[in-house]
């Protein structure tokens, strides 16, 4: 009976404690950089929408809503995957009202977490 009891355990064991899809991060994904130009292009309209429908006036939402996309590009160094750019829209198109105004604000706008590519690293203090 006890011998029972430790196999289950093993057993149950090994199929518990394995990864599962998004625990290493890749969602079953091949590993593709994102493009800038797609990526800021989507963005631009999400970010117009996202305006229009809660009301917010801003200079950022002006410049969502009328996108001069030459030369988009990621800072150098940053190389962020499709899938990280996947994340971050999923995580603006659910964003509330709220937070959107504070993400299109003309001064401190903030940053969601998904979209934070590449955060600035701080210099020595």
């Amino acid at each position: 009976m006890t011998r029972d009891i430790v196999r289950l355990a093993l057993l149950l064991g090994l199929f518990v404690a394995a990864p599962v899809v998004g625990d290493i991060g890749s969602c079953g994904q091949t590993p593709e950089d994102l493009d800038a130009f797609k990526f800021f292009a989507i963005k631009a309209q999400l970010d117009c929408d996202r305006c229009t429908a809660c009301g917010i006036l801003s200079e950022a939402c002006a410049r969502a809503c009328a996108p001069t996309l030459d030369g988009v590009a990621f800072p150098v160094g940053c190389y962020p995957l499709a899938h990280d750019g996947e994340v971050c829209l999923n995580a603006l198109y659910a964003a509330s009202c709220g937070a959107y105004e504070e993400y299109m604000a003309d001064q401190g706008a903030t940053t969601p977490t998904e979209c934070n590519f590449c955060p600035l690293s701080e210099g020595p203090r």
